[in-house]
């Protein structure tokens, strides 16, 4: 094992279990460890991270800011789509994996290392988001997954090897952790542990994003959201960039109790899981984008896009964000977005996204033809002979079979 591998580049957060994956790999293959932490907006100090694997003897340390491509190349990208798995999750952790995969290649090319190596279990899907984007962006990449390889089992074994090695311990972990979080700008969520039994209700501390809609304001607020090609960009008249924008609509969601899910999925893997998840800006986000798509796209075209969002977004969940079938629907996503532009205003309440009102200077909004007064451009009489041709298979199907 030692000696096949010369220098691999570890996605590494700086907590218990990527520290140890450091180590492990050190120690394992005898190679060099080149380490790489992502911001896509987790709200964490990333500088620790930096101390902690100098520390470790790391000569190469990347910490990128990745927040602005994030949203604009990934999250802009699947929105454009509506893309919902099992009709509910906005897929906030699904969205950041090929983007942290294509970014640790990119490193892996510039450092020249022949591998990389993730800190996802073997029971999840991440293992799968990562490992299909290393192969799809450098086929021959050498990807080491140390959950499927050693027999640290539990955390508890973890631990016992992080003070073996004495590798520091936040002193939060020393416990059994309530829960396992991810986060980024998108979203964050939780799995595990006090959230294992689906008839149990979430406790309050699972939630850090959002405000309980019982908590939340008891006045509703207004927000305007402004599309461009069916990408957000302004809030409220104050044009923002992707990054800068989804942290408004968070602000704006989070205080009014907007975005919370608690799911049962079906994992690629087989499985299925229960996570809680708080999307506020994403959920505003959507809200405001078939909001203005009501206006601005074709009928035909809007159904068309419906009938292929629930592949798009398992391609997405399953980690096909690479796949040629994903760049293709892509292509045709954006496409019926060229006209998609206009404002959307919606009421935040206690949990809810309402949408009331919503403009286009490319409507394809008629109100001479939708007014329930006199009108000079729609014959009524027209609609006779639509019904009898929509018919005629009806009737001439119950006439033979009676």
């Amino acid at each position: 094992m030692s000696g096949s591998i010369k220098k691999v580049v570890l996605a590494y957060s700086g907590g218990l279990d990527t520290s140890v994956i450091l180590r492990w790999l050190q120690d394992t293959y005898k190679c060099e460890v080149v380490t790489f932490t992502a911001d896509i907006g987790q709200g964490e100090e990333l500088e620790p991270a930096r101390k902690k694997a100098e520390m470790m003897g790391v000569k190469e340390i990347f910490i990128d800011d990745l927040r602005e491509e994030f949203v604009r190349d990934f999250v802009f990208p699947m929105f454009r789509a509506n893309a919902l798995y099992e009709g509910q999750y906005l897929l906030g952790t699904s969205i950041a994996r090929p983007l942290i995969a294509k970014r640790q290649i990119e490193i892996a090319k510039l450092v020249g290392a022949d591998a990389v190596s993730h800190g996802a279990t073997g029971k999840g899907n991440d293992q799968v988001r990562f490992e299909l984007g290393y192969y799809s962006l450098k086929p021959d990449i050498k990807v080491i997954a140390p959950w499927r390889e050693w027999d640290l089992t539990s955390r508890t074994k973890l631990i016992e090897y992080a003070e073996q090695h004495q590798i520091p311990i936040a002193k939060d972990k020393r416990g059994e952790a309530p829960f396992s979080v991810d986060a980024n700008l998108l979203h964050i969520s939780a799995e595990g542990k006090v959230l294992e039994d689906p008839w149990a209700e979430a406790p309050e501390f699972v939630y850090s994003r959002t405000v309980s809609p019982e908590q939340a304001p008891d006045k509703p607020e207004y927000v305007e959201v402004e599309f461009k090609s069916g990408d957000a960009v302004a809030v409220n008249g104050e044009t923002l960039s992707p990054a800068n924008l989804l942290a408004k609509l968070n602000e704006l969601g989070g205080r009014n109790g907007v975005g919370r899910l608690d799911l049962v999925e079906n994992r690629f893997v087989g499985m299925k899981s229960r996570g809680v998840y708080e999307t506020p800006g994403g959920t505003v986000l959507q809200a405001a984008h078939r909001g203005i798509e009501s206006i601005t796209l074709d009928r035909n075209a809007a159904h068309l896009k419906d009938e292929l969002m629930p592949r798009y977004a398992e391609l997405v969940y399953n980690g096909f964000w690479f796949s040629p079938e994903r760049e293709m629907l892509q292509a045709l996503i954006d496409k019926s977005q060229e006209h998609v532009e206009g404002t959307v205003r919606l009421k935040l309440y206690k949990g809810g996204v309402s949408i009331v009102g919503r403009k286009s200077p490319k409507t394809l909004y008629s109100l001479a033809h939708v007014t329930f007064e006199e009108d000079q451009v729609y014959d009524q009489r027209d609609a006779a002979g639509f019904i009898k041709l929509n018919a005629l298979r009806l009737r001439l199907a119950k006439a033979a079979r009676g």
